[in-house]
């Protein structure tokens, strides 16, 4: 397995992560277990931008282009109908 194979599946198991700590933070009502779990995502939230940094200077990630002003009043004026 290559480098970038590496970077690139750990990106994807931290995004998951995240996904899952948002997911049980949603849905316990312990104050101390809500807490700690925040902590935890705040924790795999540094870890994955410092691995998407890392990707970016490697080239191993290419973001997409950035949304043009049109784009961005078009997904706007969806979202504020619903």
């Amino acid at each position: 397995m290559n480098e970038k194979t590496m970077v690139s599946d750990t990106l994807v198991s931290i995004n998951g992560e995240l996904v899952r700590f948002g997911e049980m933070i949603s849905q316990t009502e312990n104050p101390q277990l809500k807490s700690t779990l925040k902590q935890m995502r705040n924790q795999c939230e540094m870890s994955q931008e410092e691995i998407y940094r890392i990707a970016r200077e490697k080239g191993y990630y290419v973001p997409a282009a950035k949304a043009t002003q049109e784009e961005v009043a078009h997904v706007k004026s969806i979202l504020s109908q619903g």
